[in-house]
């Protein structure tokens, strides 16, 4: 099914090949930190298909707003995603967790779950290497933010500044 929705959303994204390449990434970071944290298999799809929705709100909100700023995507993400996966087969408890992800993606503060983590720790790591982020904010957020082993692993093996050695 993972497939069948990453196939939908990348119909939805309507030819914006920056949407499409920055959902890919954010769904391969989530999907490699889950499997290598070893999320269980319910966990693990939850993850997965928030990964792949999580911004479907940039376009509406450079439509309505201009711009694709995160609180903006998280209102109106939130209410999308549910229309988007209705009649998918998910169930109920399904699409309400992934709502609420798509709907706290950029949020940092009250992160409630693993699966809230490791989306977090992979969107972020995607805007850091299509943005070049500061070095400061790289090691401020793997500091202050990341919790998985895994995540810190792939952040440093991106960022060589990061590194221990």
């Amino acid at each position: 099914m993972v497939s069948q929705i990453m196939e939908k959303m990348i119909t939805f994204s309507d030819g914006n090949i920056h949407d499409i390449d920055h959902l890919i990434r954010v769904w391969t970071y989530s999907k490699t930190i889950g499997e290598l944290e070893g999320l269980d298999a319910k966990t693990q799809f939850v993850l997965e298909v928030a990964a792949i929705t999580h911004d479907i709100a940039c376009p509406l909100c450079r439509e309505k707003y201009g711009n694709t700023n995160g609180k903006h995507q998280e209102q109106e993400g939130e209410i999308m995603v549910r229309d988007f996966l209705a009649g998918t087969g998910m169930s109920e408890e399904q699409i309400k967790r992934i709502a609420y992800l798509v709907g706290h993606h950029h949020t940092f503060i009250g992160i409630d779950g693993i699966d809230y983590q490791i989306l977090v720790e992979a969107d972020y790591i995607a805007n850091a290497t299509e943005n070049g982020y500061s070095r400061q904010n790289v090691e401020n957020f793997m500091q202050k933010i990341m919790k998985t082993e895994s995540g810190k692993r792939i952040l440093k093996s991106i960022f060589a500044f990061c590194r221990d050695d």
